[in-house]
């Protein structure tokens, strides 16, 4: 049965961790619409302190972890606050909002595979007075599934066109693609790094948490040896479902393949950003041959030096913003979290099983009830 309000809010933080993405939503029928939406900045202090602990370069104990969890979850109800604000919509009318939290660990290999995402959603709902799903990816992973990506699903839903086989690149800190086959079969997984890595090496050399419009990438030269040693990283090998994040590609990780080499910090920018178009359009010819469009979604989307680079590496197929079609790039994450929240509250699975390997359809969420 439909809940009686059709008014969503989606949040996320993603791997980048550079703000709340904050997503409000209705649906008409099955079909969701933005209706507003905003970034929320994180606190620096407390945004260095995420990406430390998320790059492992940072070790904290119980008490720590529970006040990150906690400070978090200030932070996604602020966010959720402020788009209520700005849309002039009184939270009383939104039925729910899907919180997916800012992943910190992401490890769906192993013995005892685990995905970690934190924002306290209680805190979100007392804040907000709003009912709050979250907690969307450990029931996939509990089924033996990736727990990522979970976005395919809305990726099929308002890009899939019959008689045309697609690609939707997804350029958040990590970059993820779903391939939107001909015969309405839907692939998706994780490529690797997209702008995680550039705007770590960005900001430890200029001193800005991203690379405007590539261009401290433009002033370098990649280099061919270091990117090959990059791309002989086993992830880039593994066959999907697979899935990653900054746990593994983070700049411990670059140092390592740096080691010996003598390269002005331009050349690495320059090569970090071939990194990522290089194993997107891999990833494409080696998945999603056949593909005639690729729609692009994320924060990359505004980076013009990368965008030409998957021009070039992926022509003659067209490469576009998920703009083009009517879909804000930088709101859809969020709007499949208000979307996953739905389906959590409708009882409906929310993960595709083909594209994150789980054993079978799952409905996923945890539900965080408020007072009201």
């Amino acid at each position: 049965m439909e809940p009686a309000s059709s008014l969503y809010l989606g949040l996320i933080s993603g791997t980048s961790a550079d703000g709340i993405d904050a997503a409000l939503v209705s649906f008409d029928g099955d079909t969701p619409r933005l209706l507003h939406g905003l970034t929320h900045p994180w606190p620096e202090d407390l945004r260095q302190q995420i990406l430390g602990v998320a790059q492992g370069e940072a070790v904290i104990d119980l008490d720590a972890l529970g006040h990150l969890d906690v400070a978090m979850g200030h932070g996604f109800a602020e966010a959720a606050l402020r788009v209520l604000g700005k849309a002039g919509i009184d939270a009383e009318l939104v039925r729910a909002i899907g919180s997916h939290g800012q992943t910190l660990r992401h490890r769906p290999a192993g013995r005892f595979p685990f995905t970690l995402q934190l924002g306290d959603p209680s805190v979100i709902a007392e804040r907000c007075g709003v009912d709050v799903v979250a907690d969307f990816r450990r029931a996939d992973v509990a089924a033996g599934g990736q727990g990522a990506p979970l976005l395919p699903a809305m990726h099929a839903m308002l890009l899939g066109q019959s008689g045309e086989a697609r690609v939707v690149l997804n350029l958040g800190g990590i970059a993820n693609i779903t391939c939107l086959g001909l015969d309405g079969g839907v692939l998706g997984f994780d490529t690797g790094p997209a702008n995680g890595l550039m705007d770590a090496w960005c900001a430890r050399h200029r001193g800005e948490p991203f690379d405007r419009d590539g261009r401290f990438a433009s002033e370098g030269r990649m280099d061919d040896a270091l990117l090959r040693s990059l791309l002989d990283d086993p992830y880039f090998q593994l066959a999907p479902p697979k899935s990653t994040g900054r746990e593994h590609f983070h700049l411990a990780w670059l140092e390592r393949h740096l080691a010996g080499r003598s390269l002005a910090p331009a050349d690495v920018q320059a090569t970090l950003l071939e990194l990522s178009a290089r194993s997107v359009a891999d990833s494409i010819a080696r998945h999603a041959a056949g593909t005639r469009r690729v729609l692009v979604c994320g924060g990359g989307v505004h980076n013009r030096a990368l965008m030409e680079r998957l021009a070039a590496r992926l022509a003659p197929v067209e490469l576009q913003s998920t703009a083009v079609f009517g879909v804000d790039p930088d709101y859809l994450e969020a709007m499949a979290f208000a979307w996953l929240a739905r389906q959590r509250l409708l009882g409906l699975p929310g993960n595709l099983p083909a594209v994150t390997g789980a054993r079978g359809p799952r409905v996923l969420g945890a539900v965080y009830s408020a007072s009201r």
